[in-house]
């Protein structure tokens, strides 16, 4: 069974159609025979009234005519068209019998005329009507019979039939392409309801217009019941992250002091232990908040865009105040025009981890660039060690420690390709000319999917 819900509907309807006209056709054959009879049976009746008009008893019981029916097939042999006459006593024929005889009577009265098919004169199947009366003057009982041959109703018939095929077969075609025509029509306000959902798809905060058509009406409803309930879980999931990563500030800062309080007591051993601990603790909040942050956005895409430039300059401003941002050349080639396909929270996330990553391991200089291709393109560049081309898949894995991408590029790199990826980017890592890593994040045009 085909999976389109327009070809099920065409084949069901073609089906369907062919079906009815097939019975349509068997009906109005019937039918036409059956008329074509009666009106051959009309026509004997009348021919055997004409022979009952004329029709006498000698005196010695046979019978006797005065006129014989017109009609020039009674003259001709074996014409297909007959008629006898018969008492006891003897009978009359017409001359298209010749030396055939019609069949003896079965269940005939004198009060109506009856009619049967069977097998007759000259191995023809006929049509028979017969009946006895009683001419004036008679004592005895004449039988009329008439009879007309099957073969030319057959053939008519078979003309009809075919003529009514053809026919038929037109009228089927015409029929299909009205059902197309319908279905079309029909199925019209799914296509519309499809191209809603994604527009849904691409921005979550829109909502599905009710439907025109009543039938449609109830599952766009449901559709923004899902929406709305699918927004509010979301918004629960990110401020339950938000909350855990506060809530565990506070114990990581107590930890720190603590370690503090070792190493200016000596304890540098068990201060180093703390911070590594500390150090680790962290790394693994922030991983799994960007993780959960990017699983919300590949669920619910805000479909938002935002003016690179002053965020990344906000940005470094803040890098620059950092221990190791305080030593290091920013340079900052951004186009003013630049609008990139992401929210201004999940580019400040993309950009952040990347610029961290970049100043803690640059040594004198990093420099952001960015390009107004397709749906944008920004590049972040050090002078530091890089990365090999061997490392670079293990860098941007998902779920990557620190000490396990390589040259220190750890977490930073797998955050931002995770947060890359949800937002439908693409993410490439090669050598700078400036002699360290060259990250290039590049967007598609908004509604159009990234080759990855």
């Amino acid at each position: 069974m085909p999976r389109s819900l327009r070809v099920r509907l065409l084949l069901s309807a073609a089906i369907a159609i062919f079906l009815a006209l097939a019975a349509a056709w068997v009906a109005m054959t019937l039918l036409f025979e059956r008329h074509v009879e009666r009106r051959i049976e009309a026509d004997l009746i009348r021919e055997g009234l004409q022979l009952a008009a004329a029709l006498s008893v000698s005196v010695n019981g046979a019978p006797a005519l005065e006129q014989e029916p017109g009609d020039s097939r009674f003259f001709e042999p074996a014409s297909g068209l007959y008629w006898q006459v018969s008492t006891p006593s003897g009978s009359l024929n017409s001359r298209s019998l010749w030396d055939q005889h019609l069949p003896d009577p079965v269940n005939v009265d004198s009060l109506e005329w009856r009619n049967r098919i069977l097998d007759g004169p000259f191995n023809q199947q006929v049509l028979l009507v017969e009946r006895y009366i009683r001419p004036e003057r008679s004592d005895s009982d004449v039988l009329i019979q008439l009879a007309h041959e099957q073969k030319s109703l057959h053939e008519a018939r078979e003309e009809f039939g075919q003529e009514l095929a053809l026919f038929l077969a037109i009228l089927w075609f015409i029929l299909s392409a009205a059902a197309w025509v319908q279905v079309e029509l029909g199925l019209r306000p799914l296509r519309h309801v499809r191209n809603e959902v994604e527009t849904l798809k691409r921005n979550p905060r829109e909502r599905m217009v009710a439907a025109h058509v009543a039938e449609i009406e109830p599952l766009t409803l449901a559709i923004n019941e899902l929406a709305d309930a699918r927004e509010k879980d979301l918004g629960r999931a990110r401020r339950r992250a938000a909350d855990l990563a506060h809530g565990l500030k506070t114990p990581l800062a107590a930890l720190s002091a603590q370690s503090r309080r070792a190493r200016e007591a000596g304890a540098t051993e068990a201060a180093d232990g703390l911070d590594r601990a500390i150090a680790a603790a962290t790394l693994a909040i922030e991983g799994e908040l960007a993780r959960s942050r990017a699983a919300a956005i590949r669920a619910a895409p805000s479909g938002d865009s935002t003016v690179a430039l002053p965020l990344i300059e906000s940005l470094v401003g803040v890098v620059e105040k950092t221990e190791f941002g305080a030593k290091l050349v920013f340079e900052v080639n951004i186009p003013e025009e630049l609008c990139l396909p992401v929210a201004g929270e999940d580019l400040l996330e993309i950009i952040g981890a990347l610029v961290e990553n970049a100043a803690r391991y640059a040594r004198r200089r990093v420099r952001i660039t960015g390009q107004a291709i397709e749906g944008g393109v920004l590049l972040v560049e050090d002078d530091g060690p890089g990365i090999g081309p061997e490392k670079v898949a293990e860098a941007l894995m998902r779920g990557g420690r620190l000490d396990e991408a390589g040259s220190g590029h750890g977490l930073g790199l797998a955050i931002a390709h995770d947060l890359v990826d949800a937002t439908r980017g693409a993410i490439t890592l090669l050598r700078s000319e400036l002699g360290g890593l060259k990250v290039t994040l590049a967007w598609p045009v908004p509604g159009v999917s990234a080759d990855r």
